[in-house]
């Protein structure tokens, strides 16, 4: 994310399907928003109120994420996203509709951002499905103003957990890091250093980390911020490494460091690892999606740094045979892309995503698939089925997290790896649900 911005994401924009139900006091406040986001619609030629299908017509969707940029990177998303249009479509479609991918750069970028959802209107998609962005506040308003669904972010800020367009099959980075404080607490008899990016995304994770601490009896964890693009960490890890010791070199006390910073792991144990000799004690935790198995791989496996480590995911590894479907798609319909990999969370979460857009599409049987249709579908009260990868997901206006700030959070449940001789692999049999441990977070 360029820039500082110390505000929080929040989406002030009232969706079109939401102006007539009586919320007055929140219509007046939009007001002004929903003023300025018609005129820039207008101004592009895009008209609000979209739709994607009807009788034999294809189904239009988006999936986006950053490509090719210095911070994250999530090609494997929209890649897989291509790959399973391909098969779907092999196989007759949709309930009888061709699937239409489009898929979208957001370089990380809220300019970028902005302008995939505003192709996403333009092209009347009925959903943007599978997707990665810390641009929200960028995207948000243009997907609210025409009623497009977000079906399946990838977690990573506030709007994705408080949208009423927001459908999110996992508990994003919040949960994560809830269900990370619960197993450090008990195996870090030391201090515990968190390492993420200094972005409005990682202004999230310290509360939550601290919550599972807290809920265990362990102390809060020192919070270090870092530079999301940096190319090196030695400063950092030596910082995290000292506060894990109480700051002496030699030290006994078993404390852990946290990175969690995305794709810059792997560059930050790489200073790690030179800068722990000294600290022969200290372990690591961290969550999927900052690492996986091709991370530990490089970071020397069973003699790296992640040796012993436990790894919070949403879903179960990578080897677990519910995923056989979506290594199916892959097999068949991926032509040897070398971006999607079946143990990244990013194509995980997508194939999730694409599987409630299809239970979505298929709930309406021969009438007209739209922007509106399928959100209807969603906010139906139907239960929709991911095959044991998640929870049955159901999407309510509230719920017990509503009162931290997370109305949409509808699967708080976590997976608990570690690191064994090398190999990612599950520390606990099923999953664990860290509902009450989210609701205890201290937010400020």
């Amino acid at each position: 994310m360029t820039g500082r911005r110390r505000t929080l994401q929040r989406s002030t924009f009232l969706p079109r399907f939401l102006r007539s139900t009586g919320h007055v006091r929140a219509a007046a406040l939009a007001a002004g928003a929903l003023t300025a986001v018609a005129s820039l619609t207008a101004g592009c030629g895009v008209v609000p109120g979209v739709t994607g299908g009807s009788g034999d017509d294809p189904i239009v969707v988006m999936t986006w994420a950053p490509v090719g940029t210095a911070a994250t990177n999530k090609p494997g998303m929209p890649a897989f996203a291509r790959a399973y249009a391909r098969w779907v479509n092999a196989k007759g479609g949709i309930s009888g509709h061709k699937l239409t991918v489009l898929t979208c750069n957001d370089h990380n970028d809220a300019v970028s951002a902005a302008a995939c959802a505003r192709r996403a209107v333009k092209e009347k998609a009925v959903a943007v499905v599978g997707s990665y962005s810390q641009h929200s506040d960028a995207f948000f308003p243009h997907l609210e103003g025409a009623g497009i669904p977000y079906i399946g972010g990838f977690g990573v800020t506030t709007p994705e957990f408080t949208s009423p367009l927001s459908y999110p099959v996992n508990g994003g980075q919040p949960a994560l890091l809830a269900g990370l404080g619960t197993m450090l607490a008990d195996s870090c008899t030391g201090p515990v250093a968190l390492v993420r990016p200094d972005t409005i995304a990682g202004d999230a994770l310290p509360p939550m980390l601290d919550a599972g601490l807290k809920a265990r009896g362990h102390d809060r964890a020192e919070d270090q911020r870092a530079a999301e693009d940096s190319t090196e960490y030695s400063a950092q890890a030596d910082k995290a490494l000292r506060a894990a010791t109480g700051g002496t070199a030699g030290s006994s006390r078993k404390g852990c460091v946290v990175p969690a910073l995305g794709d810059r792991n792997g560059t930050f144990m790489d200073s790690f690892r030179r800068s722990r000799a000294d600290y022969p004690s200290v372990n690591t935790g961290s969550v999927l999606g900052s690492v996986d198995q091709t991370v530990i791989d490089a970071s020397g496996g069973a003699s790296g740094p992640y040796e012993g480590a436990y790894v919070t995911g949403w879903y179960p590894v990578a080897s677990d045979k519910r995923w056989d479907g979506m290594k199916k798609v892959i097999s068949e319909s991926a032509f040897s892309d070398t971006s999607i990999d079946p143990s990244d969370t990013g194509v995980q979460t997508t194939w999730i995503a694409y599987n409630v857009l299809r239970q979505a599409v298929e709930s309406l049987g021969d009438g007209e698939v739209s922007a509106d249709t399928v959100r209807g579908a969603l906010n139906g009260g139907g239960k929709f089925t991911t095959g044991g990868l998640t929870p049955t997901l159901r999407w309510k206006f509230t719920n017990r997290l509503a009162a931290v700030g997370f109305p949409r959070l509808s699967n708080a449940e976590v997976t608990v790896q570690q690191v064994r001789k090398g190999r990612l692999v599950a520390a606990r049999k099923g999953f664990v649900d860290v509902t009450e441990t989210m609701e205890n977070a201290d937010l400020g």
